[in-house]
C-alpha cells in the first residue's frame, strides 16, 4: 500500500479531469445500455452545478438525442431555474420540456400541512403575504451538540423574524417539504419508463453521505454519475464540460422554501469548499492537528467539527438503508 499523501488544500483536487470524465462516461454507458438494458437518460434540469454537468455527462455518453431535460417548478421555485435550465438543454442539443407540479402539490396539501406548523410557531404568519425557509446556524458546528434549526419568516416589507423551531414542527415542514422531491421524481420516472429510458441521479458526495436528499426523492434514480464527487470536483467537471458561466458562478441554493435560502444556511453550515477539505481529512483519517495546521484552525475546532461529521452520517444513515426484507427464510 502506498504511504497517505500528505494532507494538503489541493489534496482534493482531481489531476486529470479528462481522465475522470472518460472514466465516468464509459461507467454511465455501461451501466445504462448494458447493465440497466435502457436507451438513454432522463434528468431533472434545475440551473444548479450539479444537475448541469450531470447532463453533459449524459450527453457525452448518448448523444443528446437520447436524453431528456426536464424542469419541475412549483410556486416557490426562482424564476431564474427555469431560465437557467432551458439556456442549458439548448446549449447542448437536448429537448427541454416543463412538467408544473405545484397542482400535484396543492393535491397533497403540501403547502397547507407546511403552513400549519409554520402558524404554530408564527400566528401572524400568513403565506399570502410572508415568505419563510427554516436552517441551521454556522455556530453549532463546531461545538458538540446537536445541530438546532432555526424558522425564518420574512413580512411583506423584507423584514426577517427567527425562532428556534420546536421538533414537532421542524418535522412537519420538513415531511410536507418532501412532498416536493418525491413528487419530482415521480415525474422523471414516468418519462424514463415512457422511453424506456434510465433516470440519471444528481446528487454530488456530500449530499449522498450527509444526507442532503429526500429518500424515494431526489435520492432515488437509477445511476447517480457525480455521486462520488466533490463539489469542488464537480466544479472542475462543469469548467471541463463547458457549463455555462451563470450557472457555475450561481450560489447553490435549495430552491425549496419560499424564502430564498443557500444551501450552506440550510443544511451544510460550511462553504463548498472549506467542507470539501474538512470532509476528506476526516473520511480519509488524517489527524485533526494535521489538518487544523493545513487549515489554519484549532485542533479542537477540528475535532469538534468531525464529530459532527460522524454524527450527521450516523443520523442520516437511514436514508442510505436499502428496505429491510429478510423477515422469513424457509
Amino acid at each position: 500500500m502506498s504511504p497517505k499523501k500528505p494532507f494538503s488544500k489541493d489534496i482534493i483536487l482531481l489531476e486529470d479531469v479528462e481522465t475522470a470524465v472518460g472514466n465516468i462516461v464509459n461507467k454511465m454507458q455501461e451501466d445504462v445500455l448494458h447493465k440497466l438494458k435502457r436507451n438513454g437518460g432522463v434528468i431533472g434540469v434545475s440551473g444548479g452545478v450539479d444537475s448541469s454537468v450531470c447532463l453533459a455527462l449524459a450527453v457525452k455518453a448518448f448523444g443528446p438525442e437520447k436524453i431528456l431535460g426536464i424542469m419541475l417548478p412549483e410556486k416557490d421555485s426562482s424564476p431564474d431555474s427555469e431560465e437557467l435550465a432551458r439556456n442549458l438543454a439548448q446549449i447542448y442539443g437536448v429537448e427541454a420540456i416543463k412538467e408544473e407540479i405545484t397542482d400535484t402539490l396543492s393535491g397533497f396539501q403540501c403547502y397547507e400541512r407546511r403552513d400549519e406548523a409554520v402558524s404554530k410557531v408564527f400566528p401572524e404568519y400568513n403565506p399570502a403575504t410572508y415568505k419563510m425557509k427554516i436552517g441551521i446556524k454556522q455556530r453549532g458546528l463546531f461545538s458538540n451538540l446537536p445541530p438546532i434549526f432555526t424558522l425564518t419568516i420574512v413580512d411583506p416589507d423584507g423584514t426577517e423574524k427567527e425562532k428556534i423551531l420546536p421538533r414537532n414542527e421542524y418535522l412537519q415542514i420538513v415531511a410536507a417539504s418532501n412532498f416536493k422531491q418525491r413528487t419530482r421524481m415521480s415525474m422523471l420516472y414516468y418519462h424514463a419508463e415512457k422511453l424506456h429510458y434510465a433516470v440519471i441521479g444528481t446528487p454530488n458526495k456530500h449530499e449522498q453521505e450527509q444526507g442532503f436528499f429526500v429518500k424515494y426523492g431526489d435520492g432515488g434514480a437509477d445511476v447517480m454519475p457525480i455521486g462520488n464527487l466533490y463539489k469542488t470536483q464537480v466544479y472542475q467537471l462543469a469548467e471541463y464540460l463547458g457549463v455555462p458561466k451563470d450557472i457555475i458562478n450561481r450560489t447553490p441554493t435549495t430552491d425549496t422554501y419560499s424564502a430564498e435560502q443557500t444551501q450552506e444556511e440550510f443544511f451544510f453550515q460550511l462553504p463548498f469548499d472549506l467542507m470539501d477539505r474538512y470532509w476528506y481529512g476526516f473520511e480519509n483519517g488524517y489527524p485533526a492537528g494535521e489538518v487544523a495546521e493545513v487549515m489554519g484552525e484549532t485542533v479542537e475546532r477540528v475535532e469538534a467539527l468531525f464529530r459532527n461529521f460522524e454524527r450527521k452520517r450516523k443520523t442520516t444513515e437511514y436514508l442510505r438503508m436499502q428496505p429491510v426484507r429478510n423477515y422469513y427464510s424457509s
